[in-house]
């Protein structure tokens, strides 16, 4: 199974980090995508893709959140890092305006040269979005080609993935939450299809149930994937290995 969007590099798992990534690797969780959020998480996401780099990639952007008054001096910086690594992603990039809507239209600048740096160098585009779906879409149409593209830890409606199939062939981001009692997320998945879906924890944020309110580990994805079978009336072997070939396509790997 491939965990799409994991960031066990933060803090949150300084005390323990190999026993994480080796749970994550005993529960079959056999490759982990870690996106970037600013210019602080870069180095301790270098140094676990150095230690393991045969069952991680890395995606380079700069998060909505973290758009301020400086955001173009920080996006110079995150930009100059592309060269480091083969990044199989820009992300995690978007618009989120839940906790703050200061800075909504610098973070659609932001957004709309991060969709360009994907495009220019053939990568996949990591799209956070929270309250900004309208945005999102507004800033991806102002480009005639589109990278392939993941809306990470997808919430939205079947109109809004209709809407989203209207800019472009995304894949969606299931997470924990589809686990959670009122998740109105399984609702969604047939509209989705098993062919557009990636499975993902956004570590250490969102653990699925029976582990809701602890933190999230990437050895968690088993349960999305029991959860995602049981709504589409497949089995986890068919859900683990399909997401899996989602997910190698998307972000080109080799799995």
């Amino acid at each position: 199974m491939t965990d799409t969007h994991t960031h066990i590099y933060l803090e949150e798992f300084d005390t323990d980090r190999d026993a994480v990534m080796q749970r994550a690797l005993a529960a079959g969780v056999s490759h982990m995508v870690l996106p970037n959020v600013d210019l602080s998480t870069i180095e301790p996401m270098y140094s676990l893709h150095e230690s393991y780099r045969h069952c991680t990639s890395m995606a380079m952007g700069l998060h909505p959140t973290e758009v301020k008054s400086d955001w173009r001096k920080q996006l110079e910086q995150v930009e100059s890092h592309l060269g480091d690594y083969p990044f199989v992603a820009v992300g995690e990039v978007g618009i989120d305006l839940y906790w703050d809507s200061t800075y909504r239209r610098e973070q659609q600048e932001v957004l709309a040269a991060q969709v360009q740096w994907a495009v220019d160098r053939r990568l996949a585009l990591i799209i956070h979005c929270r309250e900004g779906l309208d945005d999102v879409l507004a800033v991806m149409r102002r480009f005639k080609e589109l990278p392939t593209t993941v809306m990470h830890s997808f919430c939205g409606t079947v109109d809004d993935v209709r809407r989203c199939r209207e800019v472009g062939d995304f894949y969606f981001g299931i997470n924990g939450i589809v686990t959670f009692k009122k998740s109105a997320i399984p609702a969604i998945l047939p509209e989705v299809g098993i062919d557009r879906i990636v499975l993902e924890t956004d570590s250490p944020y969102l653990a699925p149930v029976p582990n809701r309110g602890k933190r999230n580990e990437s050895s968690n994805i088993p349960h999305i994937c029991h959860c995602v079978a049981q709504h589409l009336g497949l089995s986890e072997e068919e859900v683990a290995a399909v997401t899996d070939s989602n997910a190698a396509t998307l972000f080109a790997l080799q799995l």
